[in-house]
């Protein structure tokens, strides 16, 4: 339904990093980058593009809430605790949530921007 997600990040080189790190769990890692811009996706599909700010583009996105599938509970605790070490902030870690369905195992980290990255599997 939607082929990719990109929003502009306060500090670009960190971010990059950041989000390479949390998102190797989940089988994502950093496919395409230019000057100020970096995709991440899975296969060859690039879902998630995250921007450095600049003359052209200087809104940095914020309150974002991006959603990455695991396969099984132990992608989305590397996921949780990867981010963690990577500098992301905790958001809520992994464990079910049953208000959204009863097997919704989740965990939440925010960026330093306070955009919402989430991990999710169903089993």
């Amino acid at each position: 339904m939607i082929a990719h997600l990109g929003y502009n990040v306060s500090d670009f080189t960190k971010a990059k990093e950041m989000y390479k790190r949390a998102l190797a769990p989940l089988g994502i890692s950093l496919k395409m980058e230019g000057e100020g811009h970096a995709g991440f996706g899975s296969g060859e599909n690039l879902e998630l593009w995250i921007g450095a700010t600049s003359d052209k583009h200087p809104i940095i996105a914020t309150d974002v809430h991006v959603c990455f599938m695991a396969k099984n509970r132990e992608e989305v605790d590397m996921f949780y605790s990867e981010g963690l070490a990577a500098g992301f902030k905790d958001n809520g870690a992994s464990g079910i949530r049953e208000h959204y369905a009863p097997n919704y195992y989740a965990a939440f980290l925010l960026d330093l921007d306070g955009n919402n990255i989430e991990a999710v599997c169903f089993n």
